[in-house]
């Protein structure tokens, strides 16, 4: 048998190997494509759920996302997302991620959860890059911080009250560190406004134009 023949088969051989791996990979992919997005599912709505406390609901919480690209009026640069919650059919509560621009150490990504009078059911930092030990108290794995909020609307306190106590409101800071707690309070109350302002846009006149 010549070289050219030999590497001829041996081509042929690789390219048959190649087929039919090729083949495999995208039966096991169709065979799993659904589970796996139905276990990514699970994992966002997880991520989700801590910021609806004492709310009942009976849809997805991720079912009814809006996508709102910028410029937008929420805090931020980036996209802010919103997502609606319905109990039998009727608006109970929407969840907001959003970006406070002005961290410590860059943009921090925020989860607030308002239900339908304006009150705070929620908040989680969902990402950011500030000091450990410091700035990173924002986290609820990390201390309470969080905890002060849930129960407050932008009327509790009024809008001047939505600060640092040690800027005149109403909220504490972290020891040693106020730049990044100032920063969360601040995206907070504007999205607050901003839900006081579009509470019916949000789930009437919006309806219908998920762009998941």
């Amino acid at each position: 048998m010549s070289d050219a023949t030999s590497i001829w088969k041996s081509g042929v051989t690789l390219a048959a190997i190649a087929a039919v791996c090729t083949s495999l990979v995208a039966f096991t992919y169709h065979l799993t494509a659904d589970r796996i997005a139905a276990n990514d599912k699970a994992l966002l709505e997880q991520s989700l759920e801590p910021a609806l406390s004492n709310i009942f609901f009976d849809s997805g919480v991720s079912e009814s996302k809006l996508v709102l690209s910028p410029p937008h009026a929420l805090p931020g640069e980036e996209e802010a997302l919103i997502y609606r919650i319905y109990a039998k059919g009727e608006p109970v509560a929407a969840l907001f991620v959003v970006t406070a621009r002005d961290g410590f150490a860059g943009p921090i990504r925020i989860l607030l959860g308002v239900d339908m009078q304006g009150v705070v059911t929620g908040i989680r930092i969902l990402k950011h890059k500030e000091t450990p030990g410091l700035g990173d108290k924002i986290e609820s794995r990390r201390s309470d911080w969080v905890d002060q909020f849930p129960g407050r609307s932008i009327n509790d306190p009024e809008v001047t009250g939505w600060a640092l106590r040690s800027d005149g409101g109403q909220f504490d800071a972290l020891t040693g560190a106020s730049v990044t707690p100032r920063a969360v309070v601040k995206a907070m109350r504007d999205t607050l406004i901003y839900f006081e302002a579009n509470r019916e846009q949000i789930f009437d006149i919006l309806a219908g134009e998920d762009t998941a």
